[in-house]
């Protein structure tokens, strides 16, 4: 995984590319090169660059990973106060708290405008088919979390044991 040490790196790297292309577009400016505004585009460019990883070696990039958790799919996500995700079945109730609380870390986002009450609410269900051609969804837990703050270490879980042992009986 590339560090935020890599991205400054590599800052620095183009940063002494933007400034060679500086050099080369002044003089391509007062020699009146044909190329001279390609040269003025592409110094352009490497600016950009430059600032873009500038900006990713001030920001650590970390990935929080919660050890238990298991695999699961966002199905639904509104992009404020709201998400989804289902979860293969079975599951235990351990296994279940450590997949909520892996996708209260990964679903969270400081662009996530929440409610009112500034809070993103994560769903975990399963489908079990009680018949032949019926599928019933279950909410089998969620997990709320507050949007002030990168790490939030009052997560509200709620797994609901009535829809796991539901879950357990139709595997069985």
């Amino acid at each position: 995984m590339i560090s935020t040490a890599d991205f400054l790196k590599y800052c620095q790297w183009s940063g002494i590319a933007t400034l060679a292309f500086a050099v080369a577009t002044i003089l391509a400016l007062i020699l009146k090169w044909g190329f001279k505004y390609r040269l003025v585009g592409a110094t352009g460019f490497m600016g950009v660059l430059t600032a873009g990883l500038f900006a990713l070696s001030l920001v650590p990039i970390v990935h929080t990973s919660v050890p238990g958790a298991l695999n699961y799919s966002l199905i639904y996500d509104n992009g404020s106060d709201r998400a989804t995700i289902v979860v293969k079945t079975p599951i235990s109730e351990t296994g279940l708290d450590a997949t909520l609380r892996q996708a209260a870390a990964d679903l969270y986002s400081y662009g996530r405008s929440g409610a009112i009450d500034r809070q993103l609410k994560i769903r975990a269900r399963t489908t079990i088919h009680p018949q032949p051609g019926v599928s019933q969804p279950l909410v089998l837990g969620e997990v709320i979390r507050s949007l002030g703050g990168g790490e939030d270490s009052e997560l509200q879980i709620t797994i609901n044991r009535g829809n796991l042992v539901k879950v357990a009986q139709k595997q069985a």
